[in-house]
């Protein structure tokens, strides 16, 4: 089918717009030709402010969904709104980064809306307005091409780092103020806790480390935590890790914890079992630090480090202050 109208979801981490909100603003901008209108749309907030900051992306049109009360909205209330607001204007699209929220509220939306719902893309092809959807599958074994069939909108989620922020021309945006119904028995936010620290989110992050059950123990996490702040690196970390108590499950990387696609992933102590390949397969360099020569990981890394970690991580960490010292 065709795709005119794409709105891209800009979803706020704390008081600041998501990254993955600019990689899908610029990409779309920059590689879907065909698209007639392209905008953002946001839950509550001051649009006229947001339009300064999410115009470097290059959108046609900042939307504000607002609710009767004003209240803080939470994931029903998220929901209903997008899916009322896209059926009423006829938006061909709706996008969103593969964060946490959108894996609560885009397949809400697309079963309100009678959308077609495509989730944890890593690649979209642009034909003539007609977007071909690539996913993994299978422990990311394959890679599966969808498309939806004509006069069918669709609800997409496109994991963090899988595209890229482009160059593009910044616009003034128009701005949009829609008011719509929201349930009168639904959730209501009454207070929201942020947690993980100041630390770069583990999904939108350009590189990682991540340990796992070489590490020994929780210990070990220090070590790693030294060498990822002097990148400006998330910290990653196998199941195994988690399942032991070693460090908190929002860090599991893998098939039953976060899919990233970082510029580096640095596996440490890792095995590379395919349930954790699979959630970091699409990494563009990964660096494996193991003793094991056996080690499964040593087939899917680009650069290989056979070795104590305990030796090898703390050394390369030097390093980099060193070289950022002189730099």
């Amino acid at each position: 089918m065709l795709i005119e109208r794409v709105f891209v979801f800009a979803e706020r981490r704390g008081d600041e717009f998501r990254k993955s909100t600019f990689e899908l603003l610029t990409h779309a901008r920059s590689a879907w030709d065909g698209v007639s209108e392209l905008g953002a749309v946001m839950v509550g907030g001051d649009p006229e402010s947001a339009a300064t900051e999410l115009g470097t992306g290059g959108p046609d049109s900042v939307v504000s969904l607002e609710t009767p009360s004003g209240e803080s909205a939470g994931n029903e209330t998220i929901a209903t709104l997008l899916a009322d607001w896209m059926v009423e204007t006829k938006v061909d699209m709706l996008v969103f980064g593969n964060t946490p929220l959108a894996r609560a509220v885009a397949p809400r939306i697309a079963e309100r809306a009678e959308a077609a719902f495509v989730a944890d893309c890593t690649g979209v092809v642009w034909d003539g307005g007609a977007p071909t959807f690539l996913r993994p599958v299978y422990g990311s074994k394959l890679l599966a091409q969808m498309s939806v069939r004509e006069g069918q909108s669709v609800v997409v989620t496109i994991r963090p780092n899988a595209l890229g922020v482009k160059e593009v021309s910044a616009s003034s945006p128009s701005v949009v103020r829609w008011t719509g119904e929201v349930p009168e028995n639904r959730v209501r936010v009454v207070e929201t806790v942020a947690a993980g620290g100041s630390r770069v989110s583990l999904q939108e992050a350009e590189m990682i480390v991540s340990g796992g059950r070489g590490l020994g123990g929780p210990d070990g996490f220090a070590c790693l935590e030294e060498l990822a702040d002097a990148l400006g690196a998330a910290v990653g970390a196998s199941r195994v890790a988690v399942d032991s108590g070693w460090i908190d499950e929002s860090h599991q990387v893998g098939q039953t914890g976060k899919a990233v696609s970082p510029n580096l992933y640095v596996a440490c102590g890792i095995s590379g079992a395919i349930q954790h390949f699979a959630g970091m397969s699409s990494s563009r360099v990964i660096v494996a630090i193991n003793k094991d020569t056996e080690a499964p990981i040593f087939e899917k890394a680009d650069y290989l480090v056979v070795g104590d970690l305990y030796k090898v991580v703390p050394a390369l960490t030097e390093e980099i202050k060193r070289i950022l010292r002189e730099s």
